[in-house]
């Protein structure tokens, strides 16, 4: 058995830590438009990609099918958009609701393989879906309290949610005849240029942001994507996906904490009760639809 240079679940420490910056970040970034950002985020994360992939898995681009590359310009729309409304949302709701409401992800997903793969619900699945369901009626109910525009970003955060779902849909199935590097690199390619069309659409502009909005965009291209994303598929090796998948709960814990501390977001009583509520039925989600497997020694040499 291979032995990890570093403590898998350390890295998974660090991975959920890093993926909590994001809502901050985008908080941080003020005015700037919510595309202009993705747009920053992404297309600077495939610029610092790019030498490696094309020393790399060069020949394995040059060998991705035309249906293949179809299907990545789709993953790559839906990525786009999963951004542009995540972000977007974070002008409107506080980043506990944006956060706890982007991560009903799995439900979606589990949704899109009912519909497209038929796969059955089971009793838990179903009685999960109730309860993070409800959970995020109270976020939303309370946030309604507050204003009608904090609703309207929850709405925003929940369409994000729905878009991420796509992106993993296709995902998982560009995964069986790519490498983790190549699908991604092509993926946040093809994101680029969808949020490169949507901004000269909306005649948002590239140019004249400040120091602190470029040092934002680098830090979301690096901290939430290579030490938060990357790192999670490095634990993989280690650490089973449905732990991980628990793991990654935690981001909205992470992102409230680091919101009251560094942006001073105060949390109502709904979005404690509510994020609570969402993150118990996301677990008990997770629990009942994940394979009870014999887990196994050996171990696969990682081809990225």
């Amino acid at each position: 058995m291979d032995k990890p240079p570093f403590h898998p679940y350390i890295i998974l420490f660090i991975g959920v830590l890093s993926i909590s910056t994001a809502a901050i970040f985008v908080k941080l970034a003020g005015d700037t438009p919510a595309s202009i950002i993705a747009f920053y985020r992404l297309g600077l994360a495939v610029v610092i990609m790019a030498p490696y992939v094309l020393w790399k898995h060069f020949d394995e681009l040059k060998q991705t099918h035309k249906k293949d590359w179809i299907l990545a310009v789709f993953s790559g729309i839906f990525l786009a958009f999963h951004f542009i409304f995540w972000f977007e949302s974070l002008q409107y709701t506080s980043v506990a609701s944006s956060v706890v409401l982007v991560a009903l992800q799995p439900v979606f997903a589990f949704i899109g393989t009912f519909i497209f793969f038929k796969e059955r619900f089971t009793i838990g699945a179903v009685l999960s879906l109730i309860i993070t369901l409800t959970g995020s009626f109270i976020i939303s109910w309370g946030d309604f309290q507050i204003s009608g525009m904090a609703l309207f970003g929850d709405m925003l955060a929940i369409l994000g949610a729905m878009m991420v779902t796509g992106y993993f849909l296709l995902g998982q199935n560009l995964r069986k005849r790519q490498s983790l590097m190549t699908y991604t690199f092509i993926a946040y390619g093809m994101a680029s240029v969808t949020l490169l069309f949507y901004n000269l659409l909306l005649n948002h502009p590239f140019t004249g942001y400040g120091g602190d909005e470029w040092l934002i965009f680098l830090s979301l291209a690096i901290i939430p994507t290579f030490f938060g994303h990357s790192l999670f598929n490095w634990t993989l090796k280690w650490i089973s996906t449905s732990t991980i998948s628990m793991a990654v709960l935690l981001e909205p814990i992470g992102a409230s904490i680091l919101a009251y501390w560094i942006l001073e977001e105060a949390i109502t009583w709904s979005q404690w009760l509510g994020g609570s509520i969402v993150i118990f039925g996301l677990m008990m989600f997770i629990f009942s639809t994940t394979k009870k497997v014999k887990p196994k020694i050996t171990h696969v040499r990682d081809k990225n």
